[in-house]
């Protein structure tokens, strides 16, 4: 038991988070993080001219930003059961004898394809910072890297008041106001996380063995 709380403990040690807060994430240097799930666009069913006017959109968008901002792409393995189990509902609760057969060769059919495929699922986020610490620091590669790091020297009783919180909240509502608005010309729809999103978000990205139910989303799209 000790041993297994001594690793529980080290392992807390590495996670930069200190806690998660009306939607918001506070690390453990006080800087605070928001995440927006997006929808995704396929281009290969646009025509040319399409896709060069999204392409061109979403450079004007990046070139538009005056902060940094972090695209993170989240791919896993299709769980199907939770579907399988709906089919075999359907198939118990069914009485035409016709359908039981469909339903049962569906099934069937379901199992062989998604056994010999490899079927992935892709969940897309925007990860947007806002570190006070950093406001006015360096510019360049290293500033924009340092946004997403807490500090060596980030202290882990470093809580923020309501007051600071609600400041570096409302400077963050901001940012991701800016976000949606460039993003909604490329055709993008953004949905902002909320608290037990991204709690399971997390739990999910630091348990990579475990077969979960896809991220539910049900907050209003932005």
């Amino acid at each position: 038991m000790a041993n297994e709380s001594a690793k529980a403990q080290a392992t807390q040690e590495f996670v930069p988070i200190q806690e998660v807060r009306g939607g918001v994430v506070i690390l453990k240097d006080g800087s605070l993080r928001s995440l927006m799930m997006a929808s995704s666009i396929n281009l290969a069913l646009k025509s040319q001219d399409e896709q060069s006017a999204i392409i061109g959109q979403f450079q004007n968008f990046l070139n538009s930003l005056e902060f940094s901002v972090q695209f993170f792409i989240e791919s896993r393995d299709l769980d199907i059961r939770p579907y399988i189990a709906l089919l075999e509902e359907r198939y118990a609760a069914e009485l035409d004898d016709l359908m039981k057969i469909q339903i049962r060769e569906y099934i069937a059919f379901i199992k062989d394809f998604t056994a010999r495929s490899n079927i992935m699922t892709k969940n897309f986020f925007i990860v947007v910072p806002y570190d006070p610490a950093l406001i006015g620091r360096g510019k360049g590669v290293a500033g924009a890297l340092s946004t997403f790091i807490p500090s060596k020297n980030a202290s882990n009783n470093s809580a923020l008041t309501d007051e600071q919180f609600e400041e570096y909240r409302t400077q963050l509502e901001q940012r991701m106001s800016v976000i949606e608005q460039g993003l909604v010309r490329t055709g993008v729809r953004i949905v902002s996380l909320g608290t037990e999103e991204i709690i399971e978000l997390f739990y999910k990205l630091f348990n990579p063995g475990e077969l979960e139910k896809p991220l539910q989303v049900t907050q209003v799209a932005r």
